[in-house]
């Protein structure tokens, strides 16, 4: 199969960026998952702004990874196969 050059860029660029996104996710949920995510932790982050923080950033950026992914990622691979 002979991609068009922009299509193939395209794929490479998007590619890359969602093997960044894996990286900073794991990164988030290695630091937000050490121990155990049980009930005791979600109340405490009322009080504890690190734990919102961390709980925050990872829920981001597992949206942005499903959005990058289910939106541009995957249609332009169904377009190419």
């Amino acid at each position: 199969m002979t991609l068009k050059p922009t299509t193939q860029a395209r794929l490479q660029f998007l590619a890359r960026v969602v093997r960044k996104e894996c990286r900073h996710l794991a990164v988030t949920d290695q630091r937000l998952f050490q121990a155990p995510f049980a009930a005791e932790r979600a109340v405490q982050m009322e009080n504890d702004v690190a734990l919102a923080e961390r709980v925050e950033a990872f829920a981001g950026r597992l949206a942005r990874l499903q959005d990058t992914v289910g939106d541009r990622l995957l249609p332009q691979l169904l377009h190419v196969l």
